[in-house]
């Protein structure tokens, strides 16, 4: 395999399997985070840097939990946040439901919120979904990740090592509007990356001052802040407020309207709290839509 700086190297592979008490599905679990991707025989593939240096992570589901196997410097590492990936130890409740929500969640079966701990990543990510379709803002990702990413340790050669901020940081809006990338996401995306590691910092603070930096930073808005408290932090009642579809999927979902807002959304999921985004995401996993009327709507707005 092919090292950063084009050199043969060879990490040696460590694994971990952990044990998971109830229900547990990997896939819908680890769709939550944003991040990774499933080969062909299940197995859910990660590459990213932690504290000693970069990680590859291949996780597979098993009869007891899951078993996974690990690359590169900071392999012990990503090991040892497993669990927190993929919620291991989960053992909330939205207590008591109505028969739509206990449905739901019966449809929904398996999901657990884990959470990345990669703030940069999940920032990024999210911005590169504003104000397009869920198709371009992945088109956006892969063409960058695949540009100015690197190899990642590890037997996969389709896996990449998301962007460091230092090589996001230095890039103008000539660089990214190649990658489907306007002026205000690009220069959101480089403020970010150069403001990296104070955002990084959002990981050791409370719920609300940690939700308060990332508004404080031009460029995310409430429904950006709202996926990254999610994915990143790990913040299991955050909602990502001012999308175009979710509050209509709510409201259908829940009361049988087949049109709401975020007011209406907030209000039907309070019941929830602190796990509405259990609640929320378990609504879109178990495939439900509200009805259509009209003209598809392409994009709509949110920071």
């Amino acid at each position: 395999m092919k090292g950063p700086t084009g050199s043969e190297y060879v990490y040696s592979m460590l694994t971990r399997n952990v044990v998971i008490d109830g229900s547990f599905d990997l896939k819908r679990t680890v769709r939550t985070l944003g991040v990774g991707r499933f080969d062909d025989d299940g197995c859910w593939w990660w590459a990213t840097r932690t504290s000693e240096g970069l990680a590859t992570i291949g996780v597979e589901e098993t009869s007891e939990g899951v078993a996974s196997n690990a690359w590169g410097p900071g392999a012990p590492e990503i090991l040892e946040r497993l669990p927190r990936l993929i919620a291991a130890d989960d053992d909330y409740s939205l207590g008591t439901v109505n028969q739509p929500m206990r449905d739901i969640l019966a449809r929904a079966r398996g999901l657990r919120l884990g959470s990345t701990g990669d703030v940069h990543e999940a920032i990024v990510t999210a911005v590169l979904g504003q104000v397009v379709t869920k198709t371009e803002g992945k088109r956006s990702l892969r063409s960058i990740t695949k540009v100015f990413g690197i190899d990642a340790p590890g037997p996969n050669a389709m896996t990449r090592v998301f962007p460091s901020p230092d090589a996001l940081a230095g890039l103008s809006y000539d660089d990214l509007h190649s990658h489907g990338v306007e002026r205000k996401r690009a220069a959101t995306i480089i403020e970010v990356s150069r403001r990296s590691k104070r955002l990084e910092e959002i990981l050791t603070m409370n719920t609300d001052d940690a939700r308060s930096r990332l508004l404080a930073v031009r460029g995310i808005g409430e429904w950006t802040a709202g996926i990254v408290m999610g994915q990143a932090y790990g913040d299991r009642d955050a909602l990502p407020i001012g999308d175009y579809h979710l509050p209509n999927m709510v409201s259908w979902a829940l009361a049988g309207e087949p049109r709401g807002d975020d007011d209406r959304m907030v209000e039907l999921l309070e019941p929830y709290r602190p796990y509405r985004r259990h609640a929320l995401i378990a609504i879109k996993q178990a495939g439900i839509s509200a009805p259509k009327y009209g003209p598809r709507t392409a994009t709509r707005t949110h920071l």
